[in-house]
């Protein structure tokens, strides 16, 4: 009677832990999406110019980037759950931030601080691979995992009513209040985790990454607007190359001894499956996000473009949500596909999937009932696919590795979705209509769009057939038979 009471009580609270955990990465990733259906309307709103609207996107993601592999490595070394309240803190700041200012120069600021808050999804994941039971750590990983891409599609509609109906100061405000909320729900219900690496922390090589990292996606962001062969750009890709190098040369120094160990073990970094796993998260993160690019303009373009259906924020909003929605029903059927057939194979179905509804968005012509249709399906591949990666990677690190693996992985997926960004933007606008003496993309700009998407999920699922199938670590291999006693410490 007692013994199964101590186990109903477990089990209920690992779905506490779950759902605290993912409603967290839902509201961080909320962030890359909440400005916008405002982009066009923010140089008028903060009297500023048009390129300058756009930073406050570029802003968040380099934040983003930046400070996702920081945290992880602080997580794996003083607390993974005392970081995650940390990132929340810091989104909190930068949302109050937006909230109370019009300042152009407070508001980028405000977005950057959300930004930081990106690392919550991989600490998450790890939280989850340290505390929970188990048979619950599939079904949890796949969750959180998904978060990174329902965030983003649940949070166009949300923000576009917002934007429609009240005050853009909400859409910050808003999101000031659910970080408080989530620091809350966090601090009681998730617990510590008792693993720590110890050491010195990296910081020559957290300078070194950022600035790769800074100068990699100033480029990819900015190509269209400063000229894909201009000086400035190929400078920053260039000095990207260099830096990487350098940072690559210097952390495999620090991996061969010393008190500190390097931020990114590339050692662990350059095994097989994490390669490959990283590799194709690039792809994956590019093909999920061509659909969440085009549909709404799509779906707000004029009839007289031929393919548009002249619908309002909100109404454009509506019909994104199945995306996003979907996503969160089917990463319990990720879990339990890479539970019995391996995580490689839920990945490659999702790539497959991926393809498909690529392919159909770039050779049917633009139906509202296949465009909605499409966007479901490429959410559920999605979800697969993300689902899958935490578990690929997982496999074959060592635990006192996983915050930091899991936010490389994450950074890979964030790349993706901004080279996805930058090869919309370029090919979009270099096909262009006039209606009513507005210019628009063509319908051609559009499949071209869809081809090169379908491209990247074909080029994600070939690398993924290259990715061992078997790990040395099990998914689900509870703390106690993955790693030695000398990795814990007490919460």
């Amino acid at each position: 009677m007692l013994a199964t009471e101590s186990i109903a009580g477990r089990s209920s609270s690992a779905r506490l832990v779950v759902a605290a955990l993912a409603s967290c990465g839902i509201a961080v990733s909320l962030m890359q999406t909440i400005v916008m259906p405002l982009l066009p309307e923010f140089p008028r709103l903060l009297n500023t110019s048009a390129s300058n609207a756009a930073w406050l996107v570029t802003a968040t993601l380099i934040a983003g980037a930046v400070c996702a592999p920081v945290l992880g490595r602080l997580g794996d070394m003083f607390g993974k759950r005392r970081m995650l309240l940390i990132a929340l803190a810091i989104m909190v700041v930068g949302s109050v931030l937006g909230a109370v200012s019009d300042e152009f120069t407070v508001v980028l600021l405000a977005r950057a601080l959300q930004g930081a808050a990106m690392g919550v999804v991989p600490l998450g994941i790890s939280i989850m691979r340290d505390e929970l039971p188990a048979e619950r750590v599939g079904s949890g990983i796949a969750l959180m995992s998904s978060t990174l891409g329902a965030g983003g599609a649940i949070g166009l509609p949300l923000t576009g009513v917002v934007a429609e109906h009240l005050s853009w100061h909400w859409l910050f405000g808003g999101a000031a209040v659910l970080g408080v909320i989530e620091i809350v729900t966090i601090w009681a219900l998730v617990p510590e985790s008792p693993v720590r690496t110890g050491g010195r922390f990296d910081l020559v090589g957290a300078v070194g990454l950022s600035a790769a990292l800074i100068c990699l996606l100033l480029a990819v962001t900015q190509g269209n607007s400063w000229g894909w062969t201009g000086p400035a750009v190929l400078g920053l890709f260039g000095a990207s190359a260099m830096l990487f190098l350098l940072w690559g040369a210097y952390e495999l120094r620090l991996a061969s001894g010393g008190a500190r160990r390097p931020l990114v073990d590339l050692r662990v970094s350059a095994r097989r499956q994490v390669l490959l796993t990283n590799i194709a998260s690039i792809l994956i993160g590019f093909a999920m996000f061509t659909s969440f690019m085009v549909s709404a303009q799509i779906f707000q373009a004029p009839t007289e473009t031929g393919y548009g259906y002249g619908m309002s924020l909100t109404l454009s909003g509506i019909a994104l949500l199945p995306g996003g929605l979907m996503m969160i029903a089917f990463s319990p059927v990720s879990a339990h596909i890479s539970r019995r057939r391996g995580p490689r194979t839920t990945f490659l179905l999702g790539a497959g999937i991926l393809l498909a509804a690529n392919l159909t968005r770039a050779v049917v012509p633009h139906q509202l009932g296949v465009i909605v249709a499409c966007i479901a399906v490429t959410a559920v591949g999605a979800a697969f696919a993300y689902g899958a990666v935490p578990a690929m990677i997982m496999r074959a690190v060592p635990v006192s590795e996983t915050a930091a693996a899991n936010s490389l992985n994450s950074l890979a997926r964030s790349i993706g979705t901004s080279a996805c960004s930058a090869v919309v933007a370029a090919v979009t606008t270099a096909s262009m209509m006039q209606v009513a003496g507005v210019e628009f993309p063509t319908a051609g700009a559009y499949a071209l769009v869809f081809g090169i998407g379908s491209a990247a999920a074909l080029l994600s699922l070939i690398v993924a057939v290259f990715i061992p199938g078997d790990g040395d670590l099990p998914v689900d291999l509870p703390l106690s038979e993955t790693e030695p006693d000398r990795i814990r410490a007490a919460p």
